[in-house]
This record gives C-alpha cells, structure tokens and sequence, in this order.
C-alpha cells in the first residue's frame, strides 16, 4: 500500500514538472514573438522615416547613424527569430517523442482491449454467467465470483475510456506537431527575406564607408565640431539648473550652495512619482528610432574618434511634435546662440531637456501634463533630417541614461 502511494506521489509529480515546463516553453516562446514583432515595427518605422526623407540629400553621417541602427535592429529581428525556430525545434522533438510513446502504450491498449474481448466471448461461449454463479461450491464463492466478473466488466469499460483518451490525446498533439512545423517553416522563410535585407544595408554601408574614408579627414572635422557644438550647449544647460538649485534654495531660506532643489511637499511627491514611473515613461516623440545612444561611444565613421552624448539622439518625422514625458512645470525655454531652442521641464528634483526645436508651444512657469504637446523638432532644410536631442538630469545635475526610463527605448 505505502508503495503504491509512493509510485502514485511520484506520477503526480512528473505530470506536474511536465505542465510546468510546457508552461514555461509557451511562455518563452510568446516573449520572444512579442520581441519579434516589436522589432519588425521598429525596422517599418525606420524604412517610413527613410522613404519620406528620401527626397533631400541626407548628410553622409547621418546616413551612418541610420545604417548602423537599421543593421543592429535587423540583427537582432534574425537572432530572436532563430530562438523561436530552435525553440519549435525542441518541442517539435519533444512532441514527436510524446506521439511514439503515445502509439506504443495505444497498441498495447488495444491488443490487451481485443485479447479481453476474444476471453470474454469464449467464456460465454463454454457457460453462462448464470451457470457460473450457480457451480459454486458455497455463497462466498458465488459472491467472490460475481464481483470477479464485475471487476472484469468494468476493466473492459475502463480500457476502452482509456484507448479513446490516449487517442483524442494523440490527435491533438499531432494536430500541433502539424502546426509548429508550419510556424517554423514560416520563422524560416520570414528569416530568409532578414537575411537579404540584412546583406543589402551592409553593401550600401560598406561602399557608403569606402566614399567616407576617401575624405576621412573633413568627416573627422565635422565630427569634432558637432561634439564641440554639444558640449557648448550642455554645459550652457548646466549652468542654468545650477542656476535654478541655487535660486530654490535662496527662496527656501536654505544655502545656495545646498545640493539638489529645495522641494515642496508638492514636489517631493511629483519627484517620487517621476522616479516610480522609471522604464515606463513614453518616448518624447510619437515616431521616431535613436540613432546615438547615450554615453561614451566611438565614432560610427572612425574608432579613435569619440562621441560623447549626454543623452538620446532620435531620429523623427518632419513636423514631428515634442511630447513631455510627464507632468512637471516649463522652467526654461533656453535659446543660445547658433542654436535651436531647447525647452526644460522639471518634475520635481529631475529636469528633463528636449532641444533642437523650430517652434515652442509653452512659456516659462507653465505645468504640462505628460504627452501635452510643447513644441516641434526642427527639420534641417539642407538634409531633410529631423533629429530631436533628449537629455535627463537629476538633482546633482548629472545626466541619466534615457533608456533607462523610457518606455522600450
């Protein structure tokens, strides 16, 4: 008894472990094609944005920048899209697995079933259930023999629920070895089309690289003078929420020298919100693809070259409006020579900044609401690109990194 219990415990538990990795492989497998088709979006957003700037002549380095994003993205679409083909593969191994031993205890099922059925019909040939009874030596007998044949009539019963089970189990599980072998054929030929797509935007980079390194020099020049532009302008941003600490403080009966802002209750529960929100924050544009992430990065163009971005750089639509990223007040509108206007918004002791802008819609000391339109990216009218800078600051004035607080950046 206390081993059948055990044997029974032990089958409980393999069904359990069973479900819970089948569970877990559909699980997996519905990750990796929500990221598939996240990445097949962001590819048709990047050819949209390329298809309706065709028409300009876009700067050499720009083109790079896009290069370089389109390529990593359709890397990444090819590799996600081989994880769920060696995925299927596994469960298709693993269904095929579960259909030979399916067929073989259903064979066994039905060759017991028919050798039952053949006894039954001979031993109703020979006598009668009634003579069977009747030939018993005493009423113990007779009893024991009657639920002998009940006993044996039910197993008949059971044997026969038991084959329809195992078949009905057989068709299903065939019916979905059927249509994972049809969704990896699809992954397949789907990856084939990547794969072209992914050649064609390597040649186009490669001969657009052999054009650049002809004039290495002048791209390099270029490269320089748009980091100094961007250091220029980063430290004028700095130099205003320096500017804007010491004020709060001043106001607040607190030293000017004091770190961070000095917060009301009102903000101190806006800042909190603004940090709850970390990763969940929507992109300060409604489309758009970042073409220099942040941090200290090499030159697309020439390694020994280094880019610093002290935020994102996000490549849009023409006319495409500026989104605050959530509520909090308009603290600057900065225009500084040689360059676009830049709008800041503070939420609390985090200030976010979103430059190169054509038009501004809000003032100084207006509260915006998140998604409330503030103004529109600027467009280049030599290269058709329209390139929104976005930056992040905390209260120590260091910058964070976007992609850490927006949403899927």
């Amino acid at each position: 008894m206390q081993r059948t219990y055990r044997l029974f415990k032990l089958i409980i538990i393999l069904a359990l472990l069973v479900s819970v990795s089948g569970l877990s492989q559909n699980k997996k497998q519905q990750e990796l094609e929500e990221r598939r088709q996240e990445l097949r979006q962001e590819i048709q957003k990047i050819n949209k944005l390329q298809l309706e700037n065709k028409s300009k002549e876009k700067s050499q380095l720009s083109l790079i920048e896009s290069y370089n994003y389109k390529i990593s993205v359709l890397n990444n679409l090819i590799t996600v899209t081989n994880q769920q083909a060696n995925l299927l593969t596994r469960e298709i191994n693993t269904n095929q697995k579960k259909i030979t031993k399916l067929r073989d205890e259903l064979k066994a099922l039905k060759e017991d079933y028919a050798a039952m059925i053949v006894k039954s019909y001979r031993s109703k040939n020979q006598q009668s259930r009634i003579m069977f009874l009747l030939s018993s030596n005493n009423f113990k007998q007779a009893y024991k023999r009657l639920q002998y044949m009940k006993q044996y009539s039910d197993h008949q019963k059971q044997q026969g629920q038991e084959i329809k089970v195992k078949s009905d189990e057989l068709q299903v599980i065939n019916a979905n070895l059927l249509k994972q072998k049809e969704e990896k054929q699809k992954l397949i030929a789907e990856n084939k089309v990547v794969q072209k797509s992914l050649e064609d935007e390597r040649k186009q980079h490669q001969s657009l690289m052999v054009s650049i390194k002809k004039n290495i020099n002048v791209y390099a020049a270029q490269i320089r003078a748009k980091q100094q532009e961007a250091d220029r302008i980063d430290r004028e941003i700095e130099r205003i929420i320096r500017e804007a600490i010491a004020k709060s403080n001043k106001k607040a009966g607190k030293a000017e020298t004091s770190s961070g802002f000095a917060l009301t209750p009102e903000e101190k529960v806006l800042a909190s919100n603004f940090i709850a929100n970390k990763g969940k924050l929507p992109w300060p544009v409604e489309k758009g693809f970042v073409t220099v992430r942040y941090g200290t990065q090499p030159s697309p163009i020439d390694k020994s070259l280094t880019i610093r971005s002290n935020g994102v750089r996000i490549a849009t639509e023409k006319n495409a409006k500026v989104l605050a990223i959530f509520n909090g007040e308009v603290s600057r509108i900065v225009v500084i020579k040689n360059s676009n206007p830049i709008v800041m918004i503070r939420h609390g002791n985090y200030i976010t900044a979103y430059k190169n802008l054509s038009k501004v819609y809000v003032k100084e000391g207006d509260k915006v609401t998140t998604k409330q339109e503030i103004g529109e990216v600027f467009t280049n009218p030599s290269n058709g690109d329209t390139i929104l800078n976005f930056v992040i600051y905390d209260q120590k004035v260091n910058t964070l990194n976007p992609a850490e607080w927006i949403y899927k950046m």
